[in-house]
């Protein structure tokens, strides 16, 4: 991505916040894993999307008038030697169009002139620990300046704001990334479905670990940076765990396998589900839940377009998903009623606890508020039929076209008593990356396949 791109994300950020405001944008920290080893570095996704910059220990400053100014890391040969190229604030203006840059060692010196005059300072609440405490700082600096004329700004306000409705949206760079990263996650998932069927042909042990390493291999295969969060691989009656962990645990003969597994890249996450029968052929209790929870994914896909809700999606599935679970015999219609009472009960919440979907973009759940900010006014309550809980409801989010979500549903079927035990010990998900259309959205991470039949060509290959 250009630096034209972040030009003009910092000139819009600039018009946000007002002439008389300045916004403070801190990457993220180093941080130590263990004695003199550090965690693979990643940037602060704000600070990125409006620099491209991906060197720790940097500060972005952008004022109302439309200047910026980037701290980083100064020259030095020798660190360099050590630990990779700094660009330097020398080669930043040039290469990134700020329109100054310093060394981070003149933060502190500097800061407390460029507050001087402003009325609001935005920075992002809550997100950088510590940082309340340096503004506060910076501002004790600019208090002690007022006998000479200089004014203090008397405002703080959260820079998350702005920023979140910038990020909501995807242009169509950002979309063409996500594109090439759920390309080369979809990738993975094929790689682990087929190694799966075929160590169990061949008579291997497979353990959750052999699967994960395909992942990974796949992820860096395909340029990917890191991957976009901790990968889950779950055999048998772990898939029933929602953040279960790629562990040692054993691959067996006749379980299902759920993979939810996405890589980053060039700072875009990508995020997929798919449950497969670990030796490529479902059971007949397997596949009477897994076309249950595809058929839940299509109706909430169909749900997916702009000018519908954002929970117009979870509402679909959650319909489906209540018929099914019904119609099967997990839910007794002599005890919980028809569908329309298993949804206003909430008696589906035993199978299906999670939502439908999420944000997508630089964060795997992504920023960007789910209620409609032209009507966050609209306020009404409602009593939770299962935690007795008061809640507000307030308008759910319109979607846009350029909006990026996911569309996950799932079904968990934990062993217990009156569960009927052909469905023990099963959970499965499927989980696509939609982009919001005018007329529907575009599922960019179909690489890998999704229908029962294909599953199992696929794995028979």
């Amino acid at each position: 991505m250009t630096a034209n791109y972040q030009v003009q994300r910092r000139l819009l950020l600039s018009s946000n916040i007002g002439k008389d405001g300045i916004a403070i944008i801190p990457t993220a920290p180093e941080r130590q894993r263990n004695r003199d080893s550090d965690f693979l570095y990643r940037h602060d996704s704000y600070f990125y999307y409006l620099t491209g910059f991906t060197e720790p220990n940097a500060w972005l400053v952008i004022a109302g008038d439309g200047r910026s100014t980037l701290f980083c890391a100064p020259k030095d040969l020798e660190r360099e030697i050590w630990d990779g190229y700094r660009l330097g604030p020398e080669a930043a203006p040039a290469a990134l169009g700020v329109d100054e840059a310093y060394s981070i060692e003149e933060l502190d010196a500097r800061l407390p002139r460029l507050l001087e005059n402003k009325s609001v300072v935005w920075y992002p609440f809550a997100t950088h620990k510590g940082l309340e405490t340096r503004v506060d700082g910076w501002l004790s600096s600019v208090r002690a300046r007022v006998r000479y004329g200089a004014l203090c700004p008397d405002e703080q306000r959260d820079l998350c704001g702005p920023l979140d409705e910038m990020r909501l949206v995807k242009d169509a760079t950002e979309q063409d990334t996500m594109r090439r990263a759920a390309q080369i996650s979809a990738r993975a998932h094929v790689r682990a479905m087929q190694l799966s069927a075929r160590m169990l042909r061949e008579g291997r042990e497979v353990r959750e670990y052999h699967l994960d390493a395909e992942l990974l291999h796949e992820f860096r295969l395909g340029g990917s940076q890191y991957p976009a969060y901790g990968s889950i691989v779950a055999a048998g009656a772990n898939a029933c765990v929602l953040h279960y962990r790629a562990d040692a645990a054993p691959v067996r003969d006749g379980e299902l396998v759920l993979i939810d597994a996405g890589c980053e890249l060039d700072g875009y996450a990508s995020d997929i589900t798919r449950t497969f029968p670990a030796n490529g052929r479902f059971t007949g209790p397997q596949r009477a839940l897994y076309d249950l929870v595809l058929a839940s994914q299509d109706a909430a896909v169909a749900a997916t377009r702009a000018g519908q809700r954002f929970t117009d999606p979870h509402e679909a599935t959650v319909r489906v998903l209540s018929q099914g679970m019904l119609d099967l015999g997990l839910l007794d219609a002599d005890k919980v009623g028809g569908v329309d009472d298993v949804i206003e009960k909430r008696a589906y919440f035993a199978y299906y606890m999670h939502r439908t979907g999420h944000w997508l973009g630089m964060d795997v759940h992504d920023c960007g508020s789910y209620i409609e900010p032209t009507q966050v006014g609209e306020v009404s309550e409602r009593r939770d039929p299962l935690s007795n809980e008061l809640i507000q409801n307030r308008p759910s989010r319109i979607l846009h076209p350029g909006m990026v979500l996911t569309i996950e549903p799932g079904i968990y079927v934990r062993a217990a008593e009156g569960v009927p035990e052909q469905f023990h010990n099963i959970g499965i998900r499927i989980e696509d990356d939609a982009i919001v259309t005018e007329t529907g959205c575009e599922l960019i991470s179909r690489g890998v396949p999704v229908k029962a039949d294909e599953i199992e060509a696929l794995m028979r290959g």
